[in-house]
């Protein structure tokens, strides 16, 4: 008998003994290995969230009490257990269900994620908003330590203390040392302490010391230190009382009856309360717990030995030739520093850290603080490269404008997963970066068509004196001979690949490879296109394009990117500005709307922007002669 197949909601789940759940959790997490090791997917937090998801379903009441999953990667086990049980199988497949929470998916998740360090912002916006309607039911916001790193946390932490709404944040401890004296003492007191008769009596001997005339308030206060004192000798709370929260834990996250106790417990109370919850990444799947960060996202997988499935190659990702010649630089030049936000691995500079401990920082999920620090370090001669995916430093757009772009200052912005990214998302496709980072004044913006030029543009921003940003995409890259590597490439100068009178072509980073099979198929059908590697989006190389446009009027733009502020926009703004007229021209790039999830070649295909989109174009333009 499966406990899972008969639960299609909450409701169902509630009418399992609690003797019947860890069964229940077993058969969440072979589900979750079955179709992670298919689809890909993030294994190792999901795994280790199961209990806390079971838990919160069992003692609160969704969707009236609202749940919030930071960051979302986390929610698997949430999913199963609200009505998604059948369709999980689909999980980040083109109109399956998304890797994430998505408020249009399901009236069970409260709130949209993709990125880190939201849910108590979110949350005490909800918890707000029900105070202001007179609603009683509560808000749980479940942030995990490392979502803890980043500001915007604290932010939240900091406003939710001060206006005392009633708003619960369970702290999902499952990697950093935050909370070494865990053990059956602390999760005893924790949930005694958060029994409802405790809770009460210890209202009641705070409002009869503050009422003492004169000397109320001090003597509370001091009997608040003396609590204080002996919690923090046996539990990490100082922090979170600081922002006036209710401290509970740790708790081992993986003892259901636990967690079931004292979330019934703090469910009664009406004021901030933090749960701190242990749990192991990757728990009851031994490849998961042995290798938590590899299986933390990862594509599919034997799920019998936890080996990756993969195609004989050899060649590398355009992310391993990142690193390894980052690496190889940072042999012969001391100043260069390389910076990353909580992705050592993702960014591909594992090697580096290894290599260079002193010369490498992860400065956790602070994207913001990440960028103004290499800032920091360029004002002292050093070479800083900030490698980070194009989702993620969205967040530090204000910091690459104010403090590195204000005074040229040379910082070298690795744009890893530019453009299409696949499965994870309309949070993570870096469909904007072009966009966001051409509009800024002294910043350089090129994209390789190739790992060969990958390696020319990174020789190229470490010569130059100023901000510059190489935006490169996921996944393997071209398998082209190496060559001229240590010879820069001159700022904003393209090179002609192809030559033809009858069509113009001009493309940047990966859209290269798809105008290069466009021009095949076109000569095949008599068309002849001159094709434009323009490797700079800014600046761009003017001369040759407005010469070329003269010659050939009608012209094509390919980029990975949304049209709106993009590459194509920076054309139509340079034959503007020289003045050129009696062209026609199209813009092949993504259309005004977040890309959902697929795999990269569908996607490409679907919002018509690979070769035979380009086929189409060329067609169209000849056809208005």
């Amino acid at each position: 008998m499966s406990f899972l197949e008969n639960i299609n909601s909450p409701a169902d789940l509630k009418q399992l003994s609690r003797s019947d759940l860890p069964i229940l959790a077993s058969e969440i997490r072979q589900v979750i290995v079955d179709v992670v090791s298919k689809n890909g997917g993030h294994l190792a937090p999901n795994l280790g969230a199961v209990e806390l998801a079971i838990a919160i379903h069992y003692v609160f009441d969704a969707p009236d009490d609202k749940i919030i999953w930071d960051v979302g990667h986390q929610a698997y086990a949430h999913k199963l257990l609200t009505g998604r049980r059948e369709r999980f199988h689909t999980l980040r497949q083109h109109d399956g269900i998304c890797g994430f929470t998505r408020m249009s998916e399901s009236p069970y998740d409260a709130f949209s994620t993709g990125h880190s360090s939201t849910s108590i912002s979110a949350g005490l916006g909800i918890a707000s908003a029900k105070c202001l309607k007179k609603e009683t039911s509560k808000v749980i916001a479940v942030i995990g330590d490392g979502a803890m790193t980043a500001g915007l946390a604290y932010e939240g932490l900091n406003q939710a203390g001060d206006i005392n709404k009633d708003l619960i944040v369970i702290l999902n401890d499952n990697d950093m040392s935050i909370a070494p004296n865990v053990g059956a003492l602390s999760s005893l007191l924790s949930r005694t302490f958060s029994a409802k008769y405790l809770q009460d009596f210890r209202q009641e001997i705070k409002d009869f010391l503050k009422s003492l005339p004169k000397i109320g308030v001090d003597i509370y206060q001091l009997a608040k230190r003396s609590k204080e004192s002996f919690k923090t000798f046996i539990t990490p709370g100082m922090l979170f009382e600081a922002f006036n929260f209710e401290y509970f834990g740790p708790i081992n996250g993986h003892k259901l009856n636990h967690l079931i106790d004292i979330l019934n417990n703090i469910k009664l109370l009406n004021e901030p309360v933090l749960l701190h919850v242990t749990t192991k990444k990757g728990k009851g799947y031994p490849p998961a717990e042995k290798n938590p960060s590899y299986f933390h996202g990862v594509g599919s997988f034997n799920a019998d030995t936890g080996e990756d499935i993969k195609k004989e190659s050899y060649i590398p990702t355009y992310t391993e030739v990142f690193g390894d010649t980052l690496l190889k630089m940072a042999e012969t030049d001391d100043r260069i520093i390389a910076v990353t936000a909580a992705m050592p691995e993702g960014t591909g500079l594992v090697k580096f850290a290894e290599t260079y401990p002193d010369r490498f920082f992860d400065v956790g999920i602070a994207e913001q603080h990440g960028v103004t620090f290499a800032a920091g370090l360029a004002t002292e001669g050093f070479k800083p490269v900030v490698a980070i995916y194009s989702t993620f430093l969205q967040r530090a757009y204000d910091q690459i404008l104010h403090d590195v772009c204000i005074e040229a200052l040379p910082v070298v912005f690795a744009v890893d997963r530019g453009g299409i990214v696949g499965e994870d998302g309309a949070t993570h496709n870096g469909i904007f970066d072009l966009s966001y980072f051409r509009s800024l004044p002294n910043m350089v913006v090129m994209a390789p068509k190739d790992e060969n030029e990958l390696v020319r543009m990174l020789t190229t921003a470490l010569a130059h004196n100023g901000p510059i940003a190489v935006r490169y995409p996921r996944g393997t890259a071209a398998g082209v001979k190496m060559e001229n590597q240590d010879v820069p490439i001159p700022i904003g100068k393209g090179e002609v690949l192809k030559k033809g009178d009858d069509v113009l072509i001009l493309a940047i980073g990966t859209s290269v490879s798809e105008a290069l099979y466009a021009h095949s198929t076109l000569m095949e059908q008599g068309i002849s296109a001159t094709v434009v590697n323009c490797r700079f989006v800014k600046p761009l190389d003017s001369d040759l394009i407005g010469s070329l446009a003269r010659e050939i009027p009608r012209i094509i733009t390919v980029e990975e990117n949304v049209r709106q502020g993009g590459f194509g926009s920076a054309v139509l703004e340079c034959l503007s500005d020289q003045r050129i007229t009696g062209f026609l021209l199209e813009c092949i790039g993504i259309p005004d709307t977040f890309v959902e999830h697929g795999s990269q070649n569908f996607l490409r295909a679907k919002y018509g922007i690979d070769a035979p989109a380009i086929v189409n174009a060329a067609k169209r333009l000849l056809l208005d002669k």
